[in-house]
């Protein structure tokens, strides 16, 4: 067993230094003299294209909640009970926690009977002034019958103004503590915790809890953090060289680990309009619908944009393309199959394997493989098999 691996190696070896000699001698004088000879050199070529061709760039990124809400006390207390936890459901306005409210209860009772004592007293002054009211005019009228003398109605007059303001500030007392009353309902009513935002969908996931029942807090302290899961936003950077081609409402696609056979649809929402000076990238913010909310704030995604897009373009492979005298062109297989013809080509859209280019006279095949050792006019030869298998696929992917 050990031999015949052996023995497998070793033809495997030999195999691989006959390749190697051979090529080191095609391309260091063997091959050049056959071309300098005339001798056709062995390529493969393939059909040039016409058709759509997209330029599309694929940027990583992650998801964020689009809105998010964080549920906060406005007392401070100590938390008798949390009614959600993580991954619950809450609707906008629900109670989410209670604090402990006895303080509260002792205050609102505190307020009650003020607002009593003030009530008790006001009535009090108002019937001191009363009584005030009907002195003076009963002095006033003696007076004008030149019964009572004018010290008297100077007294009654005085002691009508000072009931008078007495009465007034009693009012005032009164509305002082019923503002005071309302104010310990107030805070009575905030040991109920209520998660009420603004804006966006009625219903939000707890995505996080920050305390446990029976912990102190203080006021505004955050107790949970709500969030918004459809629709996500997904946050990408952009270079200079696609920023441009970028537009708000343009269509995206992402992709992510945690769904791989799957893709999302999403659009541009905002393109920042100034660059990271660390970076040179802008932020770039998409909208993604998630109505089974399948995507979570906080996965990598990857979003591809189609940034151009032709109708009507002329494709070859990437590996056709050859650079002669700093000049980028291609090798296309004259009438008669057997040389080929340099042609200059500017090129444009790239799309994986497949290149957009410009320039005259560019259809029929294209060499693909081989260039290296071609100029204009070389003579060539195309194996039989691929012209075979050129068939064979047509005849499978034809109507």
């Amino acid at each position: 067993m050990k031999k015949n691996l052996l023995l497998t190696l070793v033809g495997a070896g030999l195999a691989l230094g006959l390749v190697w000699l051979f090529a080191s001698w095609w391309l260091h004088g063997g091959g050049k003299a056959g071309a300098r000879e005339g001798r056709p050199i062995p390529v493969e070529v393939r059909a040039v294209e016409r058709g759509p061709i997209e330029l599309r760039r694929t940027f990583s990124g992650a998801l964020e909640a689009r809105a998010e809400f964080v549920v906060a006390p406005k007392v401070g207390g100590r938390v008798n009970r949390l009614l959600v936890n993580i991954a619950d459901p809450v609707r906008r306005g629900q109670v989410v926690g209670e604090l402990d409210n006895d303080e509260y209860v002792q205050e609102l009772a505190q307020a009650q009977a003020e607002l009593a004592v003030t009530k008790a007293n006001l009535a009090q002054s108002r019937g001191a002034y009363e009584v005030a009211r009907r002195d003076f005019e009963r002095v006033k009228t003696l007076r004008a019958r030149g019964v009572a003398s004018e010290a008297q109605l100077d007294s009654a007059r005085a002691n009508q103004v000072a009931k008078q303001a007495e009465f007034e500030v009693a009012q005032a007392q009164v509305m002082r503590a019923e503002s005071a009353l309302e104010t310990a309902r107030i805070r009575l009513g905030y040991t109920r915790i209520n998660a009420g935002w603004s804006g966006g969908s009625d219903m939000r996931v707890v995505a996080e809890r920050y305390v446990d029942e029976g912990g102190m807090v203080a006021a505004n302290a955050p107790l949970l953090r709500i969030v918004e899961l459809d629709p996500l936003m997904a946050v990408i950077f952009v270079a200079e060289r696609d920023y441009s081609r970028l537009r708000p409402g343009q269509p995206v696609v992402l992709t992510t680990d945690a769904f791989p056979d799957r893709e999302f649809p999403g659009r541009i929402e905002r393109i920042a309009p100034v660059f990271k000076q660390t970076t040179r990238q802008a932020r770039v913010e998409l909208a993604i619908d998630n109505p089974r909310q399948r995507l979570k704030p906080g996965m990598f995604v990857r979003a591809t944009v189609t940034l151009d897009r032709l109708l009507d373009a002329v494709i070859v492979p990437e590996e056709a393309l050859a650079r002669r005298e700093d000049h980028s062109g291609i090798f296309l297989v004259n009438a008669d199959g057997g040389s080929v013809s340099w042609r200059p080509v500017t090129v444009g859209i790239r799309d994986g394997s497949r290149v957009q280019i410009e320039g005259e006279g560019l259809s029929g095949r294209v060499v693909t493989l081989g260039q290296q050792l071609l100029k204009d006019g070389s003579a060539i030869i195309i194996p039989a098999d691929q012209t075979s298998a050129a068939g064979e696929k047509q005849k499978t992917t034809g109507p």
